[in-house]
């Protein structure tokens, strides 16, 4: 008796999610797509400093470099506190074998600015103080989700339009959204370069920072591409 309420069971089942998937089917619908897509400014930076006592020779400790670096992005008016992290205590200090007896001591940091000209200037005052192992690790916008969202409102506006454009002579009206695909395409890699201008040491630059050129970085570009059904009334 149990095995054969089971069965029933079972089978009415399978027949009510056969029965859903062909009433999805069955309804006349549209299929179109839509996109959007914007450029911003990064307003976060993130910088990559490495400070190693060989590229001092070890005439200078990584807690000396570490203080001077502290020291040098205080007088750029940067949180240290807030904007200069390093990693956990197990793996601050990283230790590399070049001879039988020589070991190099080394602390990794990164630090986040908000925009290119601190960014140069960081680098430039850096290289002055003996700590030239520097990078952008990547780029940033502390706005990205937000943006994110309107490009996506703005996509699947784009879609709603086309769908209204293509049954317009048919007289067929476009109804609600049964299905929508959110294919996100945020193209926020490193850009790294500076509009091909490499970053040099202020003594490169003749009149000093007043004469520094003007630098940016590449925009991040945002793309939100959208597929949607809409029931066709």
């Amino acid at each position: 008796m149990r095995k054969i309420k089971l069965t029933i069971l079972l089978t009415f089942a399978v027949l009510v999610g056969q029965s859903q998937t062909k009433n999805f089917i069955d309804q006349p619908y549209i299929e179109v797509s839509g996109s959007a897509d914007t450029l911003v400014t990064p307003n976060e930076i993130f910088i990559r400093i490495l400070l190693s006592e060989k590229d001092t020779r070890d005439r200078v400790s990584i807690e000396d470099l570490e203080l001077k670096m502290v020291n040098t992005l205080k007088s750029l008016s940067l949180d240290v506190e807030k904007d200069l992290t390093t990693s956990d205590m197990t793996s601050n200090f990283k230790f590399y074998l070049l001879k039988i007896k020589d070991v190099i001591k080394t602390k990794l940091y990164t630090l986040k600015v908000k925009d290119a000209v601190t960014a140069s200037q960081v680098f430039i005052k850096l290289e002055e103080i003996g700590i030239s192992n520097t990078s952008i690790e990547r780029v940033d916008h502390s706005d990205i989700e937000n943006i994110k969202n309107l490009m996506r409102t703005k996509a699947i506006s784009d879609a709603k339009a086309r769908a209204i454009a293509l049954t317009k002579s048919l007289n067929q009206s476009v109804g609600l959204a049964i299905h929508i695909v959110d294919a996100e395409n945020i193209n926020q890699q490193l850009q790294g370069r500076v509009a091909g201008i490499q970053i040099r040491g202020v003594s490169s630059f003749k009149g000093g920072y007043d004469d520094m050129p003007k630098i940016e970085f590449e925009k991040i570009k945002i793309v939100s591409n959208i597929n949607v059904k809409f029931i066709l009334k």
